[in-house]
């Protein structure tokens, strides 16, 4: 039903703001109206002789698993350098970044101790990326429920020795699953170090989901200097739920937490770069990427390498066209976003004396369905070129442009003055998929990934190749 009532709303915003923009388009200063035809053949050629989807293909054959120091972030790397290269990018280079490097293990399970009519039986789960292991024979303690971070402190000495449920739910009602995502993932990140605060042992955490289902979600958490490190995982949808009927109905709930994971030393990764060069002001540089490593369960398609092979293709479509635009068109396949954005921050460290020349940056890291549109930070003059472009794409779907952020490996760069522009599909299916298992080739549509890099690639030509350089944000 939710996804139902979104199609109407966007096609209903559509109508009402067609008009406006044609007349906007028509009227544009920034001559963006005289590229309708090109984005239209961009278009045409995504849905007619799109490589996206067969990128990601090899990428996820080649390299499955690609968590930050594992031999599969390496393969991945090994490809995108030789893939940039096939294609006939320019500059192609690796920049180093230190990454984390953590492990799962081959042990993880939670098991009921009590109520004595389950014990033995199983619930969902999957460590969370940073946690520590529990004993061999696994941690055993009562449950304690709590509704967020915020009812974690409510509950003082109750938790000590137990270990916490945080069961705040994603919020059902938000049509923008990641504004659902947002109001609840603070659990994830921080719910070790609040539930340690109080005395638990261990802690869990519902999946950052609005599904109700027995897959599990992994993703990062952190802990915090001079407060205790405690096991955390997460738990699947049905079994938090569950878990907290038991305890409601007044049941006693025990589990057994097993896990092996450790975080061994920092290690190298890199950043994978490749060019199209600007024919007439070069040192001008727009950027387009996503992050290349992706979680040790499933195989990163929709998250994010079906980001990165949009990336790549959005280049390459304009350079099998023909096209070479005025300014640089940089991609930057990303390290370590998953677990610790340390390829967005080496990413700056490296080009910090460049970051003046930096027109835009765009970002792919929010999977690879039904393109929308774009997210944007930028200025009111700035926005108003970018929704000029955004009227040439009304066609094919992606004519929304909405105030917002870029992404996370982008991000470092916003403090510089770089507009940040995130690429914006469809939000309702994707955290039925993120940081699982089920989050495989199998999932990704060959026409919505390539239409998507398609419309990717229109809107980096037209700003890219634009007269007039497009107005860059106040340096904070």
């Amino acid at each position: 039903m939710i996804h139902h009532a979104r199609s109407i709303l966007l096609a209903t915003t559509a109508a009402l703001l067609a008009p406006s923009m044609v007349h906007a388009a028509r009227t544009d200063e920034a001559g963006v109206t005289e590229y309708q035809a090109t984005v239209e053949q961009i278009l045409a050629t995504s849905l007619s002789e799109g490589q996206a989807y067969d990128l990601l293909s090899e990428l996820c054959h080649v390299a499955p698993r690609r968590l930050s120091g594992s031999p599969g972030a390496a393969a991945a790397t090994a490809w995108a350098k030789k893939t940039l290269r096939e294609l006939g990018f320019e500059n192609i280079r690796l920049e180093d970044v230190t990454v984390p490097h953590w492990v799962r293990g081959d042990v993880g399970e939670v098991r009921f101790a009590e109520p004595p009519e389950l014990s033995g039986d199983h619930v969902p789960m999957l460590a969370l990326g940073g946690s520590i292991g529990t004993p061999d024979e696994g941690l055993t303690a009562e449950v304690i429920l709590a509704d967020g971070l915020d009812a974690v402190a409510e509950l003082g000495e109750q938790a000590r020795g137990k270990i916490v449920l945080l069961n705040r739910p994603m919020d059902p009602s938000l049509v923008s699953t990641f504004d659902a995502y947002g109001g609840a993932v603070s659990q994830r990140s921080r719910g070790a170090i609040e539930a340690a605060k109080v005395g638990a042992v261990a802690a869990l955490v519902r999946s950052m989901t609005p599904g109700h289902d027995d897959i599990p979600h992994t993703g990062a958490m952190h802990y915090a200097e001079g407060i205790p490190k405690i096991p955390f995982a997460a738990v699947s949808t049905n079994g938090a739920d569950h878990i907290a009927s038991l305890i409601e109905s007044g049941k006693r709930v025990v589990l057994n937490l097993r896990q092996n994971c450790r975080t061994l030393p920092d290690t190298e990764g890199h950043n994978v770069i490749g060019e199209l060069v600007g024919r007439e002001s070069p040192e001008e540089i727009l950027v387009v990427g996503g992050h290349l490593d992706a979680w040790d369960v499933g195989e990163g398609a929709h998250d994010d390498g079906g980001g990165c092979c949009q990336a790549i293709e959005a280049v390459r479509l304009i350079k099998s066209l023909g096209l070479r635009p005025r300014r640089t068109l940089r991609v930057v396949l990303f390290a370590n976003e998953e677990n610790g954005l340390g390829g967005g921050n080496a990413y700056l460290a490296a080009h910090r004396n460049e970051m003046g020349r930096h027109v835009l940056a765009l970002e792919s890291d929010s999977g690879c369905f039904t393109p929308r549109g774009f997210t944007t930070d930028a200025n009111p003059e700035a926005f108003a070129i970018l929704s000029s472009v955004s009227a040439l794409l009304a066609n094919a779907g992606a004519g929304l442009l909405e105030p917002g952020g870029g992404g996370a490996d982008i991000g470092p760069m916003k403090a510089e003055g770089v507009v940040q522009l995130g690429y914006l599909p469809d939000s309702q299916r994707y955290f039925d998929l993120h940081h699982t298992h089920e989050d495989t080739l199998d999932k990704v549509s060959p026409r919505e990934i390539n239409l998507g890099a398609g419309v990717m690639a229109a809107m980096l030509y037209v700003i890219a190749d634009l007269p007039t350089t497009l107005p860059r944000n106040d340096v904070k």
